[in-house]
């Protein structure tokens, strides 16, 4: 029992040590070395399409004037995700839809449904008791920095 004691003691001894000794070699690593390695790191950022490279288009409205038909698709033309989080649908009177978080990769499509539901990748719900898009009306589409990034015109 005393031996199983000792080494017990000794296990636990040898591991406080080890991570004194990892810890300290880290700390000194990151204080001295960290900086040098990244101020070499080239910047990327062919991950986010750059203004002019946003092909996105309302492509279609349909049912307008009937709730539970009604819907607007979106689709992305370009060739590099878009992050529509934060973009806005408004109509003339300033009625707005505010995407949730959605990327919408190339060649994707999202339909905007005016009627209540559950949210998916490809349908979101606006969860309106109303219709909102008139015929002759303009839509338009409109980036999180209130950029306009394409209309339509309601047939």
């Amino acid at each position: 029992m005393n031996s199983q004691r000792r080494w017990i003691f000794y296990i636990l001894v040898n591991t406080f040590v080890s991570a004194l000794v990892t810890g300290t070699i880290l700390f000194i690593y990151n204080r001295n070395y960290q900086k040098d390695c990244s101020a070499n790191l080239p910047i990327s950022t062919s991950g986010v399409p750059s203004s002019s490279e946003i092909n996105v288009a309302i492509t279609g409205i349909s049912g307008s004037g009937s709730l539970t038909n009604e819907l607007v698709i979106i689709q992305n033309n370009g060739g590099s995700p878009i992050v529509l989080t934060g973009w806005t649908l408004k109509d003339k009177q300033g009625t707005t839809y505010t995407f949730p978080q959605l990327t919408l990769f190339p060649g994707g499509k999202v339909q905007v449904h005016t009627k209540a539901g559950t949210d998916t990748a490809s349908d979101l719900y606006w969860r309106r008791s109303a219709t909102v898009w008139v015929s002759g009306e303009l839509v338009g589409l409109y980036d999180n920095q209130n950029i306009a990034r394409a209309f339509y015109r309601v047939p």
